[in-house]
C-alpha cells in the first residue's frame, strides 16, 4: 500500500520523511491520476488559500473530493484540516474551496498570525492509549486554526480552552490575542484541535514538523492494515525491512 502525500504547497515533504521512518512509502501527488494508486491520503500544513486555488487550477478538486467519499483514509493537519472541513470561518475575501468530509466549522488562522505560532504539550489520551509513549505530545501551531463547531457523528481527540488576554474585549474577533491553556481552566472558550470522522482525521497542529511519529502510526492504522508488507519501502535491492522503524519519541 502506498500513501500520497498532496504537494502542492506546504509540509509535505515533511510528511514524507515521517512515513520513510516508519518504513513506508509515500508518493508526493500534484495529479488527479495519481491519487488512483494510492491507499491513503495525506493533506499537509501549509496556506490553505494558495493550496484551494491550486488544486483548482489542476482540476484537483472533483477528484479530492471523490477520494475522500470512498472511504480510504485522508489527514489533513493545518491547513489541511481546512480543507477538509464541511464549513469555515474567517476566510479571505472571495472565500476558497473546500473539500469537506468532516461534519464541523473550523475557523481560519484562530490562534492568530505567524507571529502568534506557538509549541506547546498537549495531552492526548486516545494517541497515548494507541501508541504509547508520553502522556503529551509537542504541538506546533503555526496560524493554526481551530474547530469551533462538530456534528454528532465527529470523534474529538483533542481539545482546549481558550483565554483571552486581560486586554482583550471580543473573544470573537480578536483570536490572536488568545492564550490557549492546559490542562483546561473551567472557563474560557472551548475550541477542538484534533479530531476524527469515519476514514477522515484532522489535526489544526503540525505532528510531521516533529520528530514523534505516532500521530502518523495512529493514520496509518486507520488502514485496518498497517501490518500490510506492500506499504513497506523496499531497499535499493528490492529487499522489504522485516520490522518497520518504531515510532520516535
Amino acid at each position: 500500500m502506498t500513501i500520497g502525500v498532496l504537494a502542492l504547497q506546504g509540509s509535505f515533504n515533511e510528511h514524507l520523511k515521517a512515513l520513510r521512518k516508519l518504513g513506508v512509502k509515500g508518493v508526493e501527488v500534484r495529479k488527479a491520476e495519481q491519487l488512483e494508486g494510492i491507499g491513503a491520503l495525506i493533506i499537509p500544513g501549509g496556506e490553505s488559500t494558495a493550496m484551494a486555488k491550486l488544486a483548482e487550477y489542476l482540476n484537483l478538486l472533483p477528484a479530492l473530493r471523490k477520494f475522500v467519499k470512498s472511504g480510504k483514509p485522508v489527514w489533513g493537519t493545518c491547513a489541511g484540516l481546512i480543507f477538509l472541513a464541511d464549513r469555515a470561518d474567517g476566510q479571505k475575501e472571495g472565500g476558497q474551496e473546500l473539500v469537506g468530509g468532516i461534519d464541523c466549522k473550523v475557523h481560519r488562522n484562530y490562534f492568530g498570525s505567524q507571529l502568534d505560532s506557538f509549541e506547546v504539550e498537549i495531552p492526548i489520551p486516545v494517541l497515548v492509549a494507541q501508541e504509547g509513549g508520553p502522556e503529551t505530545f509537542r504541538g506546533v501551531f503555526i496560524r493554526a486554526p481551530a474547530v469551533v463547531e462538530v456534528g454528532p457523528e465527529v470523534q474529538v481527540l483533542a481539545e482546549c480552552r481558550v483565554m483571552p488576554s486581560p486586554n482583550q474585549t471580543n473573544q470573537e474577533t480578536v483570536s490572536e490575542k488568545f492564550q490557549p491553556q492546559f490542562p483546561p481552566p473551567p472557563d474560557g472558550k472551548v475550541v477542538v484541535i484534533a479530531l476524527r470522522q469515519g476514514n477522515i482525521l484532522g489535526t489544526a497542529f503540525h505532528p510531521e514538523l516533529t520528530a514523534d511519529t505516532r500521530w502518523h502510526s495512529f493514520f496509518l492504522k486507520m488502514l485496518g492494515e498497517s501490518s500490510d508488507s506492500s506499504a513497506v519501502a523496499e531497499d535499493s535491492e528490492g529487499n522489504k525491512p522485516k520490522n518497520p522503524d518504531l515510532p520516535v519519541f
